[in-house]
């Protein structure tokens, strides 16, 4: 299974880039997780919010194939433990199919997203920074994986 972190911006922070990819190249080959960035849509004085949410919406719903199964990273999802996001995992594994976990920009994700989305996925009741939500992901995605495979890098 290859996961795919579909996220809205680009030129990211050299530590948002390095931690992320610390936590990508710890993944094991039978769940590679592989970051998709997409251009964020117009926004300022004269740009609507919301146009630009849905200019970022189309653009990834042409990037997620659509056998993927796609979770949408949104804060009114469902909000899991560790351990339960590695049950949710050894699920997505079992399924046989790639996976996608969209993350919205600034404004959020577009309907069109939230929409296609099969699961939403909380990460917290707090707004945080898009960037950072990478990295979070990234981190819990291989803390999970070492729930299931018995590493020792998840303590409790």
């Amino acid at each position: 299974m290859q996961i795919n972190l579909v996220a809205v911006g680009t030129r990211m922070p050299a530590w948002v880039e390095q931690g992320f990819n610390e936590y990508a190249r710890r993944m094991p080959p039978e769940c590679r997780l592989k970051l998709q960035e997409i251009t964020p849509g117009q926004r300022g004085r004269n740009a609507s919010a919301t146009r630009a949410m849905a200019e970022e919406g189309k653009r990834m719903h042409r990037a997620v194939p659509e056998s993927h199964l796609i979770i949408a990273l949104d804060v009114q999802g469902q909000s899991w433990s560790t351990e339960k996001l590695s049950q949710q995992l050894e699920r997505w594994l079992a399924g046989g199919r790639h996976l996608s976990l969209l993350v919205g920009g600034p404004d959020g994700l577009a309907d069109l997203c939230l929409q296609r989305a099969e699961q939403r996925w909380s990460l917290s009741p707090l707004t945080l920074p898009h960037p950072l939500v990478r990295i979070l992901v990234a981190e819990q995605l291989y803390r999970a994986w070492s729930i299931l495979s018995g590493h020792p890098y998840h303590r409790s």
